[in-house]
């Protein structure tokens, strides 16, 4: 077993490998940290001259290029917030921001009342290309790196790897069996104080990504604030939903929809049975939810 890892996202990644190849010892983690710093440099909205950051600096209205990695994920972040009637929007940036989640850093006191003015992105995905309105700003925090996790999968796959586990922040892909012959078992991230039983599934050929509310907070006269927000009230949540965590095939969606059942709360179950995703939500005083199809990978 091959282990590797380093930093990336202000995060951490890992990748575990079965029966690498001597041939390949010298050139796969070389080749993860290219495509680490490949998405970095479009989709960090920390670095100040990456591809996000010029989008969210170009004239409100201007249509800008996008790389085709940046494009897809662009894609796939609007299809969430469509089909979780905007409980999931790439285009908060500002309001992520305003609360001291963003680039600007944290707060020590409540902000003002924010706008929940439309903040769109328009997205031509045959030309490659996006426009914002005022006050949209791309944050794509909820969705890179379940997407950082998938390209990290796809470079392994594309050198011949067939046995691998990838983990960055906690979203995780597996692919193929370990040297037993098991598949790769995971633990879904618990809650702190949550009274419920662990949970271990098998990745094989799925991704599992976990959103909650004890990751990253602030507070402020008494009151404890979650970094996950709502984009259709503007403030964090205060639903008692302390996580949610989303098995899919692809760790970028199933990143994008843990958020997304999150801001939704228990009345999200109906929207993971519409969608056929793989949900498991912890609500704290009220027990938990399961989906039909994660109930159905526990059998």
């Amino acid at each position: 077993m091959t282990s590797l890892g380093g930093a990336t996202m202000g995060t951490n990644w890992s990748v575990r490998i079965a029966g690498m190849p001597d041939r390949l010892s010298q050139s796969v983690e070389p080749a993860i940290c290219a495509v680490l710093d490949r998405i970095v440099a479009q989709m960090s909205q920390w670095a100040p001259g990456s591809e996000l950051s010029r989008f969210n600096r170009a004239a409100p209205g201007s249509w800008h290029t996008l790389p085709p990695e940046f494009a897809h994920v662009l894609g796939a972040a609007l299809d969430v917030a469509a089909r979780s009637g905007g409980a999931f929007d790439p285009a908060m940036g500002e309001l992520a921001d305003l609360w001291g989640f963003g680039p600007s850093g944290p707060r020590s006191s409540v902000p003002p009342a924010a706008a929940t003015d439309v903040r769109t992105v328009e997205f031509d995905p045959l030309l490659f290309r996006a426009r914002r309105s005022a006050g949209a700003a791309l944050d794509f925090s909820g969705i890179a790196k379940g997407y950082a996790v998938d390209a990290v999968g796809e470079c392994l796959a594309g050198l011949g790897l067939e046995d691998f586990l990838v983990e960055i922040g906690g979203e995780l892909r597996g692919h193929g069996i370990k040297p037993d012959g098991q598949p790769w078992w995971v633990d879904v991230e618990q809650a702190p104080g949550a009274p419920v039983a662990p949970i271990r599934v098998a990745l094989h050929g799925l991704s599992i990504a976990t959103s909650g509310d004890y990751r990253r907070h602030f507070e402020a006269d008494g009151r404890r604030y979650a970094h996950t927000l709502d984009p259709r009230t503007g403030a964090p949540l205060d639903n008692q939903v302390a996580s949610v965590t989303v098995l899919h095939a692809e760790c970028m969606r199933a990143d994008a929809w843990a958020t997304a059942l999150t801001v939704l709360g228990p009345a999200g179950a109906a929207v993971a049975e519409r969608e056929g995703l793989a949900m498991h939500m912890v609500v704290r005083g009220g027990g938990e939810i399961l989906s039909q199809a994660f109930a159905a990978l526990l059998e």
